[in-house]
């Protein structure tokens, strides 16, 4: 086998690795990226893109059981699951397509393959099984994300007990489902599968739902999920399930008591845990905690010349996260003046359930554990022309910032578009503004971005439309 030399191999393409590599090549870096499965890994392939293509019918076909509130009406709306599912794939592979175009076009070296180190700054790369050409490179990025995590009687099967994958490929929507964990992957389905008329429960063992965003975005969450039907059950765990040819029985301990659920499908959404076997980290100095890579600042692992990013290094477990990391990475790489580390609580979080959530820095409760002084601010959507307009009138818009010194802690959302607004406020965090210039900037009418700027005006006392 002959190696074939590079100044950067990047393991893996997903929105961290090709991102990574394009922007090395930009550099000025000869750059290869080794992928095993599917150019834009989960997020393009089984996560961010395809769920959206479901989410986006399933707001579609909810919003055409409500015409009459707009004038209009149809007869014998319905859906064809397969077309549905059809669909998401046709997008998801548009946008794989386009990473292959890209990394083309960026003169980057693509190996269809698994990739592991064999050595200082080499990597032997098998294809199912059979060895490859060897890969030598002065840098290696370890960009290999990450795959659900399960526990012990809790394993899928493809069948009855779905993980993302079934769930984004489902034969047809069943009568009745049980969704274990109620983090973003778990409500996005949940809000999916119930919109498309399936019976939801839903089961967290936290004593709330979406809970790492603000309490009171939870609790607005909560009601709203209720009232569309969804069951909802915090503060309980799912010990069991029995499975019969069709169906699933699931043993629920709640408040002291364990009840039993019978469902046609259960889908797990769990957490996600690193891909961090057979990438050749043994007898290496890369350190490997609760199944993820330990990396400082600049992503480097205790291993010299080797860096990680992306799911593989931990929470936020956010494709825009791994994409950020990329770039940070190779631009210290290759020496560049400006880079600045990475400061995760500028990095905003999306929801696409319906309503939609979204939220960036800390919230009222971590805010309030620093010590700080905080000023609050709220602004509902129904005090919001566009909403009305748009038969979207629940939500509200909560900024928090520091008393003294006018900072923007954080911002959270819950309602129509707000994973589309939250930009605003992360942009602010980015720029390091105040109260005094969100006051100042002027926002356009009607828009939905009205109500950023009336909860800011809230904090200081000053809200004109509530």
């Amino acid at each position: 086998m002959a190696d074939l030399t590079f100044d950067l191999a990047v393991v893996g393409a997903g929105p961290g690795g090709y991102v990574a590599a394009i922007r090395a090549s930009q550099l000025g870096m000869k750059v290869v990226v080794i992928e095993r499965e599917h150019l834009g890994g989960i997020c393009l392939n089984w996560g961010c893109i395809p769920t959206k293509a479901l989410l986006r019918t399933s707001e579609i076909y909810g919003l055409l059981h409500h015409l009459d509130e707009f004038g209009l009406s149809a007869k014998d709306i319905g859906y064809d699951a397969a077309k549905v599912v059809e669909r998401s794939r046709k997008v998801a592979k548009q946008l794989s397509d386009g990473v292959k175009f890209l990394l083309k076009k960026n003169k980057v070296t693509v190996i269809d393959g698994a990739a592991k180190l064999a050595g200082k700054g080499k990597l032997t790369i098998t294809k199912d099984g059979k060895p490859l050409d060897g890969v030598v490179a002065k840098h290696v990025i370890l960009a290999t994300g990450a795959r659900a995590r399960f526990l012990p009687g809790l394993e899928p099967d493809g069948k009855l007990v779905w993980t993302y994958k079934e769930a984004m490929m489902p034969d047809a929507i069943p009568k009745s489902l049980l969704v274990v964990g109620s983090g973003a992957i778990g409500i996005e389905f949940a809000s999916f599968y119930r919109t498309m008329g399936a019976d939801v429960t839903v089961v967290e063992v936290l004593d709330r739902v979406l809970p790492v965003e603000d309490e009171d975005i939870s609790a607005f969450a909560r009601k709203a999920f209720e009232k569309q039907g969804i069951k909802i059950l915090t503060g309980a765990k799912v010990t069991k399930l029995d499975k019969s040819k069709d169906s699933v029985t699931a043993t629920v301990e709640h408040q002291g008591e364990a009840t039993r659920i019978t469902v046609d499908r259960v889908i797990l959404a769990i957490g996600i845990t690193g891909n961090v076997e057979d990438v050749g980290l043994e007898g290496t100095k890369v350190k490997v905690e609760k199944c993820h890579v330990l990396v400082d600042q600049w992503l480097q692992t205790g291993e010299p010349g080797v860096y990680a990013i992306g799911d593989l290094v931990g929470a936020p477990w956010l494709a825009h996260k791994a994409s950020h990391e990329g770039v940070i990475c190779v631009e210290k790489i290759a020496g560049l003046e400006h880079v600045q580390p990475l400061n995760v609580l500028n990095i905003p979080g999306c929801t696409y359930c319906t309503p939609q959530v979204a939220s960036v820095g800390l919230t009222e409760a971590k805010a309030k554990e620093g010590g700080r002084k905080l000023k609050v601010g709220r602004f509902p959507y129904i005090g919001n022309g566009k909403a009305i307009a748009l038969g979207e009138p629940e939500g509200f818009i909560k900024t928090i910032f520091d008393a003294e010194t006018g900072e923007l802690l954080g911002a959270h959302m819950i309602g129509a578009e707000v994973t589309e607004l939250i930009q605003g406020f992360t942009i602010a965090k980015t720029l390091e503004t105040t109260e005094s210039e969100l006051m100042e900037t002027i926002f356009p009418h009607p828009t939905l971005s009205e109500m950023m700027h009336e909860s800011v005006l809230d904090a200081y006392g000053r809200a004109i439309h509530f």
